[in-house]
C-alpha cells in the first residue's frame, strides 16, 4: 500500500492494526480508507505487492541469481522484487544470501550478492555521517552550483506528466504501485536533476513518499550519486540507452521522447554546458 504524506487527523484509532481481525486484504482497504478519508483515489492506491514473511519466502524461493547478473540492467529483467521486504525487516540480507550460495556457484551469484553488500555500504554510511542523507556530500560537478536548482518538484512530475514518454511511464508504476526498476530509478533520477535542473532532494522525497522500499540510505545516496554531489562526475543517458533496456511495451519513440535524443556527446554539451566537451 501507497499512500502520500499523511495529514494530521482526529482519527479514534489508536490501537496497532492488528490484521488477524480482518477478513481478508479487501477488508483491510476499505478499513485504511475509512481511517484516511482526505486521501482521494488519486493519492491512495494499492499495490499488488502482498506483505507477510510467507510471501516474502515465496518470493526469495523464486530468485533467479545467475539470470538476474545477465539481465539486471533490462528495465523486464529477471530481477528479484525482495526489496520491500528487505526495508521492512521481513527479510534479512544473510537470508538472501544464503538462499544465492544454495542454489548457485558464488561466481554466477556475484552480481546479487554485490547489490546486498551496496545495500548495507549504504546503511553503515548512514550511521557514521547521518548528515549527508539530506546534505550534499559534495559540490555539483555539473558546471553549476546548488543554487541554480530548483527546491520544489514541479506538479507534472509529480504527476507523472511531463510530456516524456517513458519517463511519465517509469513514474506512473511509482504511483500506481509504489515500485521502479533500479535502471528506471536512474533515469528519472537524472531527468529531474539534469534535464529539469531540480535539486536531487526534492526528488529524494518524492520517490520515499511513494516507495514501498523507500529508505533514506539507498534511496537518497544513489540520488546524490546520480547528481554528482556523491560521485565524481553526473550521470546522464541518451535514448538510445533507454531504447537498449526497455521492453517492446514501453514507448521509447523518438517523436514521444524528443528531449532524450542525441548521442551522448550532444546530451552532455545540452546538459553541461559550462564543463569542457568530453574528448
Amino acid at each position: 500500500m501507497t499512500l502520500l504524506p499523511q495529514k494530521k487527523t482526529n482519527s479514534p484509532q489508536s490501537e496497532p492494526l492488528n490484521l488477524a481481525s480482518f477478513d481478508d486484504r479487501a477488508a483491510i482497504t476499505a478499513h485504511i480508507r475509512q481511517l484516511c478519508p482526505y486521501l482521494d483515489d488519486e493519492d491512495m492506491t494499492i499495490s499488488a505487492t502482498r506483505g507477510h514473511k510467507n510471501m516474502a519466502l515465496a518470493r526469495l524461493s523464486e530468485i533467479d541469481p545467475e539470470n538476474y547478473g545477465k539481465t539486471r540492467n533490462h528495465i523486464g529483467g529477471k530481477v528479484t522484487r525482495l526489496s520491500p521486504y528487505i526495508r521492512h525487516g521481513v527479510l534479512s540480507l544473510a537470508d538472501i544470501r544464503d538462499v544465492i550460495m544454495s542454489k548457485v556457484k558464488i561466481r554466477d551469484g556475484e552480481k546479487l550478492i554485490q547489490q546486498m553488500a551496496w545495500r548495507e555500504y549504504w546503511q553503515r554510511l548512514y550511521r557514521v555521517n547521518p548528515e549527508i542523507i539530506w546534505q550534499d556530500a559534495e559540490d555539483y560537478k555539473t558546471g553549476f552550483s546548488a543554487q541554480d536548482y530548483a527546491d520544489d518538484l514541479p506538479e507534472d512530475i509529480a504527476k507523472g506528466r511531463t510530456g516524456v514518454s517513458c519517463i511519465d511511464a517509469f513514474i506512473g508504476e511509482l504511483l500506481e504501485q509504489g515500485t521502479m526498476h533500479n535502471h528506471a530509478r536512474l533515469y528519472v533520477a537524472a531527468y529531474i536533476c539534469h534535464w529539469r535542473r531540480i535539486k536531487w532532494q526534492a526528488g529524494a522525497r518524492f520517490f520515499l513518499s511513494h516507495l514501498l522500499d523507500g529508505d533514506p540510505a539507498s534511496n537518497n545516496l544513489s540520488w546524490q550519486w546520480v547528481a554528482s554531489t556523491f560521485s565524481h562526475k553526473p550521470y546522464y543517458y541518451n535514448l538510445e540507452n533507454v531504447q537498449t533496456f526497455s521492453p517492446d511495451t514501453l514507448d521509447t519513440s523518438q517523436e514521444n521522447n524528443a528531449v532524450l535524443m542525441g548521442t551522448y556527446e550532444e546530451v552532455y554539451v545540452r546538459l553541461f554546458p559550462n564543463l569542457p566537451t568530453p574528448e
